[in-house]
């Protein structure tokens, strides 16, 4: 289903790859965070596919998560990162011809890890969540409106939150907080109050240190469901959303060694949402698909390079079919699997 990688150097350590056209010429570009040198990278899709040499961007110190998302409203994404090193994260505004200007960083509780930038309160501006693994917590960081942000409010979590997804469990039009608590094999969930505060987390058991986590609606009944990477007992686990934003016991499944990043998006065309997990101990990248209710086959395996740390999928090529970018860690390189 896919080809070999490709191979584009970035930064040294590349812990965390996004994907989004950012100098809108309507071709996906790639983000990666690099945690050895403290920078994040820019490879601009040439335009079929393939991608020019990067283009480096200081942030603070050990970047580990990064997302693009417009914060300031002028129709450009921005790059956003979390740097576990410096307790912050850093707000790269988007020039708007997809180079950016320096960072503008801001402050976090304890080793922040994983970063997503979602409107949690209703005004039509996305704001910043970050798991803090080191003290145990999730911080909002509301938008002001122009792109600037006020400072965090922390919300108890469990140990260790490694990983953090934003999504409306429980069909009330606002976006709730899961984190992945890798400390405690579990996951937490915190709905939306209805004005971007949260409450007290839910927790709901899955595999031995889950380290990436994912919601999306996977069997089909329009309630997202919690997809998690458990990297110590090499296992996907699928708990199906009960329809008021709790949760099913989970389902497992085998993937490779040490699974670090999980997605789940459609890539056969079938209308049925699969899983890919980069195992960062095998070397490969898996996809299971989907059997149509929510249940998955046994994962196709792909190599990829050395220690695999992210996995994204979108179509870079404009054949509209997926392809799978991957974040390799020890080879200080991105590889790309087009679709075939």
């Amino acid at each position: 289903m896919f080809l070999n990688q490709t191979t584009y150097a970035s930064g040294a350590y590349p812990w965390s790859v996004a994907v989004a056209d950012v100098n809108s010429d309507n071709k996906p570009d790639i983000v990666v965070a690099n945690y050895g040198d403290s920078t994040v990278s820019v490879l601009l899709n040439a335009g079929n596919g393939t991608f020019k040499v990067q283009t480096t961007y200081a942030v603070v110190s050990y970047p580990q998560g990064v997302a693009v998302v417009d914060v300031n409203s002028d129709n450009k994404p921005d790059i956003i990162a979390a740097n576990e090193g410096a307790n912050s994260v850093s707000v790269l505004l988007n020039r708007g011809n997809g180079t950016f200007n320096a960072q503008n960083a801001y402050a976090t509780d304890g080793r922040p890890y994983s970063v997503v930038v979602v409107d949690v309160n209703s005004d039509n501006k996305p704001d910043i969540i970050v798991a803090n693994v080191g003290s145990n917590n999730a911080d909002v960081l509301l938008n002001v409106g122009n792109g600037t942000f006020n400072a965090q409010t922390a919300y108890p979590v469990g140990t260790s939150p490694i990983s953090v997804a934003v999504v409306d469990v429980n069909s009330d039009n606002k976006p709730d907080i899961i984190v992945a608590n890798s400390g405690l094999n579990n996951v937490g969930v915190l709905l939306n109050a209805g004005n971007g505060t949260f409450n007290n987390q839910i927790t709901y058991a899955v595999g031995t240190n889950p380290y990436s986590v994912a919601v999306v609606d996977v069997n089909s009944d329009n309630k997202p469901d919690i997809i998690v990477a458990n990297y110590v007992d090499n296992t996907v686990s699928v708990l199906f959303n009960a329809g008021n934003g709790t949760f099913n016991a989970q389902n497992a499944y085998p993937v490779g060694i040490n699974p670090s990043s999980v997605v789940v998006v459609d890539v056969n065309s079938d209308n049925n949402r699969d899983i890919v997990v980069a195992n960062y101990g095998s070397a490969t990248v898996g996809v299971l698909l989907n059997t149509g209710s929510g249940t998955f086959n046994a994962q196709t395996i792909y190599a990829v390079g050395d220690a695999p740390r992210s996995v994204a999928v979108i179509d870079v090529n404009s054949d509209n079919k997926p392809d799978i970018i991957v974040a390799n860690e020890n080879s200080n390189n991105v590889g790309v699997l087009l679709h075939c």
